[in-house]
């Protein structure tokens, strides 16, 4: 490695985009001995930190507060709700992500890595330009990450705002139509309704949460109608008319819903535009930047991670993008990262958490004689009856093979799914999961329990 230059001038990468992607990207590659340039426009941690993960589940958490004041009677203790104090909630929200951004700033800066503060654009394969100084890099790596997706003749303004304005909101809304049922549209949705809104979700698509197996749509569409959230599925949106006083949506059925506000959450969309990717010569494709799975681009020694990529939107992804292009880039030669072994964890409540293929992608896979599943209900769990939550876990085997699928959802589901993605990646048969001992009582017993009926022997579930 060449001595590393404080400014403009050669490193060994230089990384456009300070989010999830990059800044892991960088402090992986100094511990590798290489010199870093890392180009953000914004504030280090990007949308995960900033707009994204962090804000939303600070504001799940707040809700899941309201949700058990309210409900104190239930459990002998005598709560009261007295209403939601949104700056409160605010303020809260934003402790959480000063705290965990002031510590970003602190590994970044121990690291030895040179931050640019600034609009970058790719003006070669190999120099990003910011401020009209030339940062050249030996690898470059592009992680600029994704935007707020909206649709034609939906434009973003006054009442209709996307996942961005919702988490700055003074107040709670009465009445919200949040149209896409999908993880963002289902999280709102959860939030707003524990705040005492009115809230109804549209989706295109025939169920909510529609990329989950069919189990957990079905069972999510269960909770919340006993949430009274209520939920129009298969059907489109036509049309959004503001007023003085509110929104009216018109649907594609004829029907129309007279609204306080209208959330956009269908889907983020790659940020490429403007960035120079394509005068460089990288290959654009609808905006995303298609690489092969050791995530190169088409041009040489350039890489790209996270959101930019097509596949799984996810913090962690960009994470451990970011991680294999440091290790690749310093000849480690590490595992590809493969989607589909990727933890999903959706925060509504109830929660819900996968890993692996769903059932009816095992049975396209390896058909439908080859693919066994089992449904563990947590009525049969007891942590879960002292929680109060209903759900299940539902594990999909190939036959006579490992574990391919682990699909969950109840209360703090998503705190199990360390134990689901070992199960899957490490290719587990049930009968290795069943032999662990599971502590008692614990949620994550539904594992094990899950894995005993898998493996022919169940004892809290029937067969």
């Amino acid at each position: 490695m060449a001595d590393a230059p404080n400014g403009p001038g050669t490193y060994d990468i230089v990384i456009l985009g300070g989010g999830s992607g990059g800044y892991a990207c960088a402090l992986r590659a100094t511990q590798l001995g290489l010199s870093v340039a890392l180009i953000e426009k914004a504030k280090l941690g990007g949308t995960c930190l900033h707009h994204g993960c962090i804000p939303t589940k600070a504001l799940l958490h707040a809700a899941e507060v309201a949700d058990a004041a309210r409900e104190g009677a239930a459990f002998g203790i005598q709560t009261q709700f007295d209403g939601i104090d949104m700056h409160g909630v605010n303020s809260f929200k934003s402790g959480v992500i000063d705290r965990l951004y002031k510590g970003l700033q602190g590994l970044i800066k121990s690291a030895g890595i040179t931050v640019v503060e600034g609009e970058g654009k790719l003006v070669a394969a190999d120099t990003v330009e910011v401020n009209g100084e030339r940062y050249t890099g030996r690898n470059t790596v592009l992680a600029t990450g994704s935007y707020a997706r909206t649709l034609p003749g939906l434009e973003i303004g006054g009442r209709v705002i996307t996942s961005d304005e919702a988490l700055q909101l003074a107040e709670v809304p009465e009445r919200v139509v949040i149209i896409g049922g999908s993880v963002i549209g289902v999280e709102f949705a959860s939030v707003w309704k524990s705040f005492g809104a009115d809230v109804t979700i549209i989706e295109a698509l025939p169920s909510l949460v529609p990329l989950e197996d069919p189990a957990l749509s079905k069972q999510l569409e269960r909770a919340f109608r006993k949430r009274k959230i209520a939920f129009k599925t298969g059907v489109r949106f036509s049309g959004v008319q503001q007023t003085e006083t509110g929104v009216v949506v018109s649907l594609e059925n004829g029907d129309t819903i007279d609204t306080d506000l209208v959330l956009v959450a269908v889907g983020r969309g790659p940020r490429s535009a403007g960035l120079g990717y394509e005068e460089a010569g990288v290959t654009v494709d609808r905006g995303w930047v298609p690489t092969d799975e050791r995530l190169r681009t088409n041009l040489p020694n350039v890489y790209a991670v996270g959101d930019l990529v097509p596949g799984l939107q996810l913090a962690h992804r960009g994470f451990a993008h970011g991680i294999f292009v440091a290790e690749e880039i310093a000849g480690l030669s590490p595992q590809p990262v493969v989607d589909s072994g990727i933890p999903r964890v959706t925060y509504c409540e109830p929660e819900l958490a996968s890993v692996g293929i769903t059932e009816p992608q095992a049975r396209e896979q390896f058909g439908d004689d080859n693919v066994e599943v089992v449904e563990y209900n947590l009525g049969g769990n007891g942590k879960s009856q002292i929680l109060q939550t209903a759900g299940s876990v539902k594990l999909v085997r190939e036959k006579d093979g490992p574990i391919v699928g682990v699909h969950m959802i109840g209360s703090r589901f998503g705190e199990q799914v360390g134990e689901a993605s070992l199960m899957v990646n490490w290719e587990a048969y049930p009968e290795d999961v069943a032999q662990f001992i599971h502590a008692h009582p614990t949620q994550n017993e539904s594992l094990g329990e899950a894995a005993l009926a898998l493996a022919g022997k169940p004892l809290h579930s029937h067969a």
